[in-house]
């Protein structure tokens, strides 16, 4: 039994508003654009793997979303699971889904997410601040999700000397990406400045609205196979490489830093697991729900030095025609973020920029040749690292 494991095919929903559809009609949605998009039959899916989509409503918010999902495929996968961990549950469950394969327990394994992120208002932000806050010790002081990561934000800035200018920059960055792709949510719009970042409605110091992602709905499918099955599928798959997961804390109070907050534990067993190091990794796709997490964690992927997350991309350095791109289909900054789904994104990308097919932003073939996708859920508590190659 072969070890190589592949993204084989991939399949993403646009993020906007779907109000006549509920969750669980999100992910019916999205398997039919899967199946049509690579001219598969529910039967050629042995396993399957879900996430409930708390915020999605509908159906999608049972515990038991695979069951439902395999009983309208008419499908009797050999390995399913309904699983959870926020951002970082794709991740998770590509990592999941390639143990099974190694294992033998199947050949293909599909997995899936759907969201409906809430629409912004002052009830909406006071249910998520609860979801993601310590009843005694957080919540009761004011704790909303932007101010969170506002905190993470202060202490870079506190530490390395980093400016709201940087912050900015990333957003500028993830702009210049998102016109290259159609299905972003602000396809089309005009570019971004770091003026026109830092003159947009202030948030939570230091972030404005730019600096913040683009609440959305949509979903995404990604099928994860054997070496036989990806060679039938796909002449040329995402080859997983390296992976590596690790779970910091779960309340922010409980993080030991906000400077080094469980990215870099992940990212090194992703690196010895592909017996690979940060030097032979051509682009990143990077979870941004705020403009704060890709500075920070471009440092603890060990892509850049300690400190340095803001002069790399001041200089322009992730954006299109960069010596190193970050987040190619705009980031959910700009492509959109879609609730509960929001962690297929850059896994959906990373594939794609692997395979050739990401349109106008396709980096080349020598600049597509190894990505790396990291991945959080909650406060940034949980982390997952996937890389992905061209070769196995």
């Amino acid at each position: 039994m072969s070890n190589s494991v592949a993204i084989a095919a991939v399949s993403e929903l646009k993020p906007a508003r779907y109000p006549d559809l509920d969750g669980y009609d999100l992910y019916l949605e999205v398997v039919r654009q899967f199946l049509a998009e690579w001219s598969l039959k529910p039967g050629d899916i042995q396993g399957l793997l879900a996430c409930p989509s708390g915020m999605a409503g509908g159906g999608s918010s049972d515990i038991f979303v695979h069951e439902q999902l395999y009983e309208e495929l008419g499908i009797h996968p050999l390995f399913a699971d309904t699983m959870n961990a926020g951002g970082s549950t794709y991740g998770l469950m590509v990592q999941r889904a390639a143990l099974a394969i190694r294992q033998g327990l199947a050949d293909s394994v599909l997995c899936l997410g759907a969201g409906k992120f809430p629409k912004v208002s002052a009830g909406g932000a006071e249910t998520m601040a609860r979801m993601v806050s310590h009843e005694i010790y957080e919540f009761p002081y004011g704790t909303f999700i932007p101010a969170i990561y506002a905190q993470v934000a202060t202490r870079h800035m506190h530490e390395f000397g980093t400016t709201a200018e940087q912050y900015a920059a990333v957003a500028v960055s993830s702009r210049e990406w998102a016109l290259k792709n159609p299905d972003a949510a602000t396809y089309g719009s005009e570019p971004l400045t770091v003026a026109k970042v830092r003159e947009s409605r202030p948030i939570a110091t230091p972030f404005h609205l730019y600096d913040c992602s683009i609440p959305l709905e949509g979903g995404a499918a990604v099928l994860v196979t054997s070496e036989t099955v990806a060679k039938r599928l796909n002449s040329q798959p995402a080859w997983l490489l390296g992976m590596g997961e690790y779970h910091n804390h779960r309340n922010i109070h409980q993080a030991p830093s906000l400077t080094d907050i469980g990215c870099n534990k992940a990212a090194r067993l992703a690196y010895q697991s592909a017996g690979l190091t940060p030097k032979d990794i051509d682009f990143a796709q990077i979870y941004d729900a705020f403009s704060v997490n890709p500075l920070v964690f471009m440092e603890e992927l060990e892509l850049c030095p300690k400190g340095k997350g803001g002069e790399f991309f001041e200089s322009g350095a992730s954006a299109p025609g960069g010596d190193f791109p970050v987040n190619t289909y705009g980031g959910l900054l700009s492509f959109g973020h879609t609730g509960d789904a929001s962690g297929m994104s850059m896994i959906v990308e990373g594939a794609r920029q692997v395979m050739g097919i990401s349109g106008e932003r396709q980096l080349s073939a020598k600049g597509a040749n190894i990505g790396i996708v990291h991945s959080y859920g909650g406060m940034m508590s949980e982390h997952s690292t996937l890389i992905l190659g061209r070769e196995s």
